[in-house]
């Protein structure tokens, strides 16, 4: 346990001790804070006041349950921490989700008009070409929206339809910052395990059982996995979500033109329904934006939001995005980096094949590799020279996995990071057996 102390007499003060702890790396993500029973005492407060402390820093995205293990801080808790990991001198770092910087297009000059208060929020050339880009993949485009990225979106679009204590289906696994979202608003997450074509109709169908009040579903370049929806499988997904019409689904399709996969929604006659399509990954992670479309009610609920905050997107940024998205020479890039990041994955998924290794990675800039146990592996990875990220902090209830960005892989490393990877799980299998 750590041995920062934490004080206070009511339970703010409590909740508001353990936050500067974090705050200021006292306080670690993973940490236990002290059962409640014990830092009552100490505090000569009730263990009333404590729990409710603790709930106010799980309701803040601070803190989590662990069931009898007690309460932990989170993973992410909703901070501006600075935790990085330094990586030993020549590591391959294939841990870290981004594109690779090489294939990412060289952007055109813009003008800089002046935009003053009052002006219409959206810029009319990109809503031009990205309404035309949603309709040819038969998604409806009648009202859009322009946010500061993928994430922002998902958290306007939740938080314009649901409260705390909601429940909210999730691909098993899912994305990181997803599920610590989710932990942040108090939304109750509720697993639902995919396979490469994505979420499985079965296990929809249970999750719908057990009762949620919206999905969120990434149809291509899923992250960690890969996994992207086809159109048999949506159809599927469809007929399952068939009986919940009022049900909010949402679309994260981050990845946009270079996912390496045709689109494929569900999104089809719903009544509650957003799909948000950033193009950070195919443009420049700096390009903070995405396009949300959605149904009315949505897409009015999350502008009028915005207004109150943020009021808009940069029009710089718009016009950026706009002048990009309608460059022939900047379509061909996106199309060569597409190929490119297809050519990577299946050189990783047949090097690792071949030595009879299960991984996934369909679409997108992510492999997902099984494992027996991902803490041994990463480190014997990182012993060879290879750094990747553990699937703990992706994962629900999947099966161990580690996840391997291929976006700067070269086709003739392969089959090296394979032979690695098969050296730290046969090293593992041979302690199974001890």
């Amino acid at each position: 346990m750590t041995q920062y102390t934490i004080l206070g007499d009511t339970s703010v003060r409590i909740a508001g001790s353990a936050e500067r702890g974090i705050r200021e790396g006292r306080l670690r993500p993973g940490d236990r804070l002290p059962p409640i029973r014990d830092l009552a005492g100490d505090l000569g407060v009730s263990s009333g006041t404590v729990a409710s402390a603790y709930r106010r820093l799980r309701e803040r995205g601070l803190a989590v349950g662990a069931g009898r293990a007690g309460t932990r801080v989170a993973e992410r808790p909703s901070l501006p921490l600075r935790l990085t990991t330094v990586l030993p001198k020549g590591t391959r770092d294939l841990s870290d989700g981004n594109p690779d910087p090489g294939l990412l297009p060289r952007l055109p000059a813009i003008r800089l008009d002046v935009v003053l208060y009052g002006t219409e929020p959206k810029v009319p050339e990109l809503v031009q070409v990205v309404r035309a880009q949603f309709e040819a993949d038969r998604i409806p485009a009648g009202a859009l929206a322009v946010v500061g990225g993928a994430l922002d979106g998902i958290e306007r679009v939740l938080g314009a339809h649901l409260r705390s204590g909601d429940r909210v289906g999730v691909e098993d696994p899912c994305f990181t910052r997803v599920l610590d979202l989710l932990a942040a608003f108090g939304l109750e997450r509720e697993p639902i395990a995919i396979d490469e074509r994505g979420p499985k109709p079965p296990a929809l169908a249970a999750a719908l059982e057990r009762g949620i009040d919206a999905l969120i579903v990434t149809p291509r370049a899923q992250n960690p996995t890969g996994a992207a929806l086809d159109s048999v499988r949506a159809r599927e997904l469809r007929h399952v979500l068939g009986g919940r019409p009022e049900l909010l689904v949402v679309e994260d399709d981050h990845a946009g033109p270079i996912a390496g996969a045709p689109v494929a929604s569900l999104c089809h006659r719903r009544r509650r329904w957003a799909v948000i399509r950033s193009y950070a990954k195919a443009l420049g992670p700096d390009l903070r934006l995405a396009v949300l479309t959605g149904d009315e009610e949505t897409v009015a609920r999350v502008e009028g939001r915005q207004l109150l905050g943020t009021g808009w997107v940069s029009h710089l940024l718009q016009r950026i995005v706009a002048g990009a998205l309608a460059d022939p020479a900047v379509g061909r890039l996106l199309a060569g980096a597409e190929r490119a990041y297809a050519e990577r994955r299946a050189a990783l998924l047949a090097a690792l094949g071949d030595r009879g290794i299960p991984a996934t990675g369909a679409s997108g800039l992510n492999v997902w590799v099984r494992v027996a146990e991902e803490s041994a592996t990463v480190q014997a990875l990182l012993a060879e020279g290879w750094a990747v990220a553990p699937g703990e902090r992706f994962r629900l209830k999947a099966p161990p996995a580690v996840r391997v960005t291929i976006s700067r892989l070269g086709r003739d490393e392969a089959a090296a990071l394979a032979d690695a990877v098969a050296r730290g799980a046969g090293q593992k299998a041979r302690r199974y057996t001890a």
